[in-house]
């Protein structure tokens, strides 16, 4: 009970600015002065240049009132959200993974960053050919908590060295390669196949836990740059890589080091079956880095510059990075061609790795391959994009109560005009991914070969069928109300898509669109220039179907020549072959003749080729070769033709990622009975109900009610195992995350308090160092939910009026035939605290303990249970002071949220006044009226 101390000074102290869920004993608490961030003076950055820390100051506990963006007041405060509860038995405890709920005073802005190559590019003029010398070339909040964790070996060892320029250190488990997905191990695992680099690294001497990271996604050509102070844990960085799974990891060579290996440990150690590279660490240079990003970043988000050009440990990432891409892709990226921003932790909520675990919101913990998560729940999008971005709100709500009411009216006007909705939902659905679309465009092959041809040839057709879609959508969006889609709307009337349709459609044919099957698309990309733009062209395309004929003539012969049902196939890796489907009985001798070869057989299909046909298969791929060459000189000069309107592209593919995110939520209120959440500074939720055990289960779970103030910012919730105290505190913690991202909520009314951080305590943690000081400041800043088996916990509300004990009931049924009482679940939450006791003791009874020790036990339990009991008896003193709190808390509520008339509020002020009068001992009641 000594670990317990702390909570009743913690509780003292609570000012009601957040909510934490606790499952769990917390660790002993330090002095507050420990978790405090300080830092100041004289730092160097990742050259050796002095700078000035991006973190001065302590953290205080509270948050600013303006958001970092132009000073502007924010309409609520921020806030903390948490979840804890106590375990079992010790069996249950796991090693700790840091919870990095804290966020510095001045932080310079957390977020992920990217860069993109060093060798500049001159923009091709007009009429020239991309085949010249390439060497020459929305959102404000608070904080959630919920823990569990894990501990993990390092699994890294230091080899060899490559050449990058010069010359670079490797640490790495395996080489890199396209479409490689992270495994379960991630706390967050990826949807789709990783493709994402990130650089990262930290400061040196006083500038120690000062991180800059630049990332990119090798399908989305958009740089990603953040910079933030971090705590010994390292927590923000081992969270944003865990959101970003990446598929390669870059840091200096100097974080092999004797003494620097802390961060690089960590990291390593949580993100086990991804590569890890090291380079010099001349490479990672602020000065590179800002070159780049001027020369690389597309004029729409030049206001980057401003934003960046201190920051220097995201600029140092970003040279390391853009020059490590060039030299692994083998490609350059083209003059002002990337979306560069910097991500700032001020716009969105902070969930760290273990509470996404725990909480389950995009990977299963049993199964990762199973769609039971939060992430499974609302993914109705039709879109790689839109399921993209589903995924990053949700590990990083928004925290902007304006922005999350505009997508919460866009989803209010999907529900209501239905025509809208279908309609707008079927034009999202045929989109392609855009981002990888854009990602091809804009880079710039070293090496022209028949690969890199074939590709922008089809990326071509793939861009000429995007834009098609934006008419479309336009007139889908013609009819809308809201303000977000009505700008949705407005960015589609950009000239610049029309402009580059007009000049696809002068060299392209107009039946040339993106189909599925390789051989359509084969032809598609054979057939796409317009005929008497390049007489040769022409000539290699009519050699290219006498070839295709003749193939097909020839299995015609072969079909009659051995009365067998042949028929031409093709596939991509064997071009042109022969398919039969026949019994073994219907063939000569049970056999094929012999001048097939390479027979495949499959329950009665027969796959199989000849000498003959793998000849013509060759002439054809000659053929094909040429087509393919001819057709990419004119592509590449169409594509150096409306480069400079390409970049409209970005707007589009935001448009459409978040359309298909907003008709994703909409889609989730049909299949189940959401409500539209509200904020205040309340945590109200009636009649609110788990949404991944509704998928789950066949009927709808049972609905519980919550309802924090800062008056009674503090639950603590007890019953016996498996009564449903985990899952309820789970079930809160995806509301609110629900609520903040723009969905609607399981429930039939909702309110909510922003949450800034959102952290979960589930288990035994013995990691003093991560989590001592921020169990403290989440309790200090939260609404909090504690879940427990110590029953001597529910008397702390005695001792502190802003204290709640609740209860989740049982029955007891006894069975005629078995003579035996059984516990019946009903999952109802009731105000109190639980009259199940000794819940060990009824399962002593049951085993084959001796009687003897179950009886001494029984006796050391009410012995002691006396002993508590007394010295917890609530003195008429407190309770007054509790009823004039309880009273005090509801009058300011009532002056900051009423809407009631003045009769209405009358009524309502004198029943406060009566219950007021109520909750007094009968004694005091007395001394008053006397």
């Amino acid at each position: 009970m000594r670990r317990w101390a702390a909570v009743g000074a913690i509780l003292g102290e609570c000012g009601g600015r957040g909510l934490v869920f606790v499952t769990e004993p917390p660790p002993t608490v330090p002095d507050p002065g420990d978790a405090a961030m300080s830092r100041g003076g004289s730092e160097t950055n990742a050259c050796g240049r002095p700078v000035v820390s991006a973190a001065s100051g302590s953290y205080t506990g509270r948050c600013s009132s303006t958001s970092g963006l132009g000073g502007r007041v924010e309409e609520l405060p921020r806030y903390t959200l948490g979840l804890l509860q106590t375990p079992r038995s010790a069996a249950d405890s796991t090693g700790d993974l840091s919870s990095g709920g804290v966020r510095p005073g001045s932080s310079s802005g957390a977020g992920l960053a990217a860069s993109s190559s060093r060798v500049k590019l001159p923009v091709p003029g007009r009429g020239e050919s991309y085949l010249g010398d390439k060497s020459s070339c929305a959102e404000n909040g608070s904080m959630l908590n919920f823990t569990s964790s894990s501990a993990q070996g390092l699994n890294s060892t230091c080899i060899g060295k490559l050449p990058l320029s010069t010359s670079r250190s490797i640490c790495r488990s395996r080489t890199p390669h396209m479409g490689y997905s992270v495994t379960s191990s991630s706390a967050v695992s990826v949807h789709t196949a990783a493709s994402v680099i990130v650089a990262v690294v930290e400061g040196r001497g006083l500038a120690r836990g000062e991180v800059g990271m630049a990332s990119i996604d090798l399908k989305n050509p958009e740089v990603i740059l953040s910079q933030f102070a971090d705590n010994t844990t390292y927590a923000k960085v081992i969270t944003k890589l865990k959101i970003l799974t990446p598929l390669e990891i870059i840091m200096p060579n100097t974080a092999c080091d004797a003494g620097n290996t802390k961060l690089f440990g960590l990291i390593t150690e949580h993100f086990k079956n991804v590569t890890f590279t090291t380079v010099q660490r001349k490479y990672f240079n602020e000065t590179k880095g800002l070159e780049y990003i001027e020369q690389l970043c597309a004029s729409e988000f030049s206001t980057i510059f401003m934003e960046v050009q201190s920051k220097y440990y995201c600029l140092a990432a970003a040279a390391a990075l853009l020059k490590y891409v060039e030299f692994i892709q083998n490609s350059v990226y083209a003059p002002k061609s990337l979306k560069v921003r910097f991500q700032g932790s001020e716009k969105t909520a902070m969930i760290d790795s273990s509470s996404a675990q725990n909480l389950e919101l995009v990977t299963n913990n049993r199964d990762s391959r199973n769609g039971h998560t939060l992430f499974g729940v609302l993914n109705y999008t039709k879109t790689p994009g839109g399921s993209r971005r589903l995924r990053s709100n949700i590990l990083e709500p928004l925290v902007d109560a304006e922005t999350i009411n505009t997508r919460l009216d866009c989803v209010q006007e999907l529900l209501q005009d239905e025509e809208l909705f279908f309609g707008l939902q079927a034009v999202i659905s045929k989109f392609l991914d855009t981002e990888q679309l854009l990602s091809v465009l804009v880079q710039i092959p070293k090496q022209d070969t028949v690969k890199t041809a074939e590709s922008k040839i089809t990326n071509l057709i793939y861009l000429k069928h995007t834009l098609e879609l934006v008419e479309p959508l336009k007139a889908a969006l013609r009819s809308c109300n809201t303000p977000l889609l009505k700008a949705y709307y407005s960015s589609l009337e950009d000239r610049r898509f029309g402009i580059i349709l007009e000049k696809i459609t002068t060299v392209i044919n107009d039946d040339t669109r993106y189909t599925k099957g390789c051989l359509s698309m084969r032809t598609q990309k054979c057939y796409a220039v317009k005929p008497n733009i390049n007489e040769f062209l022409d000539i290699a395309r009519r050699t290219y179907t006498e070839i295709v004929d003749d193939i097909a003539g020839m299995i015609t012969q072969l079909a009659e020549k051995y009365n067998l049902p042949m028929k031409t196939s093709f596939s991509s890796a064997r071009g042109f072959f022969i398919q039969m489907n026949a019994d073994c009985s219907t063939l000569p001798s049970g056999q094929l003749p012999s001048e097939f070869t390479k027979i495949t057989k499959m329950k009665n299909t027969y796959s199989f080729t000849s000498a003959d046909l793998i000849k013509m298969n060759e002439r054809c791929q000659e053929s094909l070769r040429e087509i393919y060459h001819m057709t990419y000189l004119i592509v590449c000069k169409l594509l150096n033709e409306i480069y400079e309107h390409i970049h409209c592209l970005y707007k589009l593919s935001d448009t459409v990622s978040m359309l298909d995110m907003l008709l994703s939520f909409a889609h989730v209120c049909t299949v189940s009975d959401y409500v539209r959440p509200e904020f205040t500074d309340t945590l109200a939720i009636k009649q609110g109900w788990h949404p991944i055990l509704e998928k789950i289960a066949m009927e709808k779970p049972v609905s519980n009610n919550t309802y924090l103030t800062e008056g009674s910012n503090f639950l603590i919730i007890t019953g016996p195992n498996m009564s449903g105290k985990s899952t309820y505190l789970k079930q809160i913690a995806l509301c609110q995350i629900m609520a903040q991202i723009g969905s609607y909520v399981p429930a039939e009314y909702c309110s909510f308090r922003i949450a800034e951080q959102i952290f979960t305590r589930i288990g035994m943690d013995d990691d003093i160092e991560t989590n001592a000081s921020t169990f403290m400041k989440e309790m200090k800043e939260a609404f909090t939910l504690f879940a427990t088996h110590f029953l001597e916990l529910c008397h702390i509300d005695a001792l502190y009026p802003n204290v709640e004990n609740y209860h989740f009931e049982v029955q007891h049924v006894r069975s005629s035939a078995l003579k035996k009482e059984k516990i019946a679940y009903t999952y109802t939450l009731s105000k109190g605290y639980t009259e199940e006791k000794n819940y060990g003791l009824k399962a002593a009874e049951v085993s084959s303990l001796p009687p003897s020790i179950i009886l001494d036990a029984k006796e050391i339990t009410n012995h002691i249970a006396k002993q508590i009991l007394h010295q917890q008896k609530s003195t008429p003193e407190m309770m007054k002071r509790r009823a004039v709190y309880h009273l005090a808390m509801r009058l300011v509520q009532t002056a900051r949220n009423s809407r009631l008339d003045s009769d209405s509020l009358r009524i309502y002020l004198k029943g406060l006044k009566k219950k007021y009068k109520a909750s007094f001992p009968a004694s005091e009641q007395n001394d008053e009226q006397q």
